[in-house]
């Protein structure tokens, strides 16, 4: 799908204000009713030969685990993750990274998850945790509301969601 020159012209100008991929499909489908792919707007920003630039968050994304602690709160101290897992299949031990520990639910019942389980982090704080079927995580619940792990506890968390997934194959 080619755009018109405006089209283009209003792409490049929402990728220099800091504007998402997400955010940018949003924008075309609802000011030029131009649908597109993730993949597709994806594709358009490299062919435009677009740099996306990150814009500072105003409020906390607890479905984003990528992101650090805000810098505004102090770390809590670390304390040990709790293992229970009552109705889980599978804990992994920590490893490259914060003491944080992965579980996987032997059965996912939540509509549009591929996989799901749970997760404690080196402070302590829990949460549940799904993958959708793009293959994108997510959180569905979070013990401490607005939290968000330390660096090296988001990594962690993600090393071993990797590889708890790998080992049931997916």
């Amino acid at each position: 799908m080619s755009l018109t020159p405006e089209q283009t012209q209003a792409v490049a100008s929402w990728v220099a204000a800091g504007d998402n991929l997400s955010v940018v499909q949003k924008k075309l489908r609802e000011e030029f009713n131009v649908a597109m792919t993730y993949m597709d707007v994806r594709f358009l920003v490299d062919d435009l030969e677009l740099t996306l630039t990150d814009k500072p968050e105003p409020k906390a994304d607890v479905n984003d685990v990528s992101k650090g602690a805000p810098a505004d709160k102090p770390e809590p101290e670390a304390q040990p993750a709790d293992d229970s897992g009552d109705d889980l299949d599978e804990a992994l031990p920590p490893g490259g990274g914060g003491n944080v520990s992965v579980a996987l639910d032997e059965v996912t019942l939540i509509p549009g998850a591929l996989a799901s389980g749970s997760v404690t982090f080196s402070d302590g704080v829990t949460g549940k945790w799904i993958v959708d079927h793009s293959g994108r995580p997510g959180f569905t619940e979070i013990s401490q509301p607005g939290y968000r792990p330390n660096p090296a506890d988001a990594q962690a968390f993600m090393q071993q969601l990797s590889q708890a997934l790998q080992t049931k194959g997916y």
